[in-house]
């Protein structure tokens, strides 16, 4: 069984993908890694990542890197539930670079609008954490969702409705929430 994942388990992961990538490449963290890192969650059970580039070398690292750091590491994205967003790569947040890789949060618009899509309780908890600390807008969450609705056909395991209907409930539940805060700041 591994053991949870902390931010500086994160930070180990980073160490070592970076000594072993043997070339330029781009590592996104997803999920519980950007929790984290981001510290709406002190621990995560694995770390979900994308490499786009791939740097040479780093899928012949990480079975021995899993092994040193006793962690579970996933090759998840919003990606892989969810047409690209458009712009993904422009909304996603630098984390920085060790080695010759460089480190990102994948899009927060893409990861709620993936979590979103699953609706599970943790899931719309991270999403509430997200628009909390501000790392997205319902403005972009909705033009993400209309610009991805047509191709939401190639996902049959997703209803197009069922995500409008999650986004606009999680939309109208933080707006309210917003109004309350503002009527008490007045």
């Amino acid at each position: 069984m591994r053991s949870n994942v902390d931010s500086a388990k994160v930070q180990q992961l980073m160490t070592a993908l970076g000594r072993a990538a043997k070339g330029p490449g781009t590592v996104y963290f997803t999920g519980g890694a950007s929790a984290v890192l981001v510290g709406w969650r002190g621990a995560t059970v694995d770390i979900d990542v994308r490499f786009d580039p791939e740097a040479p070398g780093i899928f012949e690292a990480i079975a021995k890197i899993k092994q040193d750091l006793n962690i579970n590491i996933e090759l998840a994205s919003p990606q892989d539930f969810l047409p690209l967003l458009p712009g993904w790569q422009n909304r996603s947040v630098f984390i920085g670079r060790e080695g010759k890789l460089s480190f990102y949060h994948y899009d927060f618009t893409a990861q709620a609008l993936s979590k979103l899509s699953r609706g599970y309780e943790r899931d719309t908890s991270d999403v509430q954490a997200m628009y909390a600390q501000g790392l997205f807008s319902l403005e972009t969450l909705r033009e993400c969702f209309e610009a991805i609705e047509p191709e939401l056909i190639k996902f049959p395991a997703l209803e197009a409705d069922v995500l409008r209907n999650r986004m606009e409930s999680f939309a109208s539940q933080v707006g309210d929430q917003s109004e309350e805060e503002n009527d008490g700041a007045e």
